[in-house]
């Protein structure tokens, strides 16, 4: 079975990329400068090279009405553009660590089956998680922050 992966889109980040340092405080983002690896862009699914400008902001990633309703802390680019991927391509951001989890919802928004998963054995897992007619989408996560990473559907 094959599958895609989503990332965010950036139009609704773009507005925050022109406001001061002291407006996304207001807001509760940060405007950081990336001095290492760890800066995940949750747009291009792609590390952030040191050097660039990320905002880091709470985003709600898992939005329905169930126990399993979700937010947490992301990065994003500010020179982020839209990006996509082929069915069955892995982002970079994915290869880029060992592990991650894989939690696999129904069409309601409950979480039915989770995994963790070594990198090697994504390509695998995915398709296994999907298998069952009733996960409607997985989302994947970073292992170790537990932060969200991406959503990832049947093409």
């Amino acid at each position: 079975m094959s599958f895609v992966v989503s990332a965010l889109p950036v139009a609704p980040f773009q507005p925050l990329f022109t406001l001061s340092d002291t407006e996304l405080a207001g807001r509760g983002i940060l405007r950081r400068t990336v001095d290492g690896p760890g800066a995940p862009c949750r747009v291009t699914l792609a590390d952030a090279e040191p050097g660039e400008s990320v905002l880091l902001l709470n985003y709600e990633h898992q939005p329905a009405e169930t126990p399993f309703r979700s937010r947490h802390a992301i990065f994003v680019r500010e020179n982020a553009a839209d990006t996509s991927f082929a069915p069955g391509e892995l982002p970079p951001v994915f290869r880029a660590r060992k592990f991650l989890s894989l939690r696999a919802f129904d069409a309601s928004g409950m979480m039915i089956d989770a995994d963790l998963v070594p990198t090697p054995e994504l390509e695998a897992a995915i398709p296994r998680l999907l298998a069952d007619p009733q996960v409607a989408y997985l989302h994947a996560h970073y292992a170790g922050a537990g932060c969200y990473a991406a959503r990832i559907e049947r093409a």
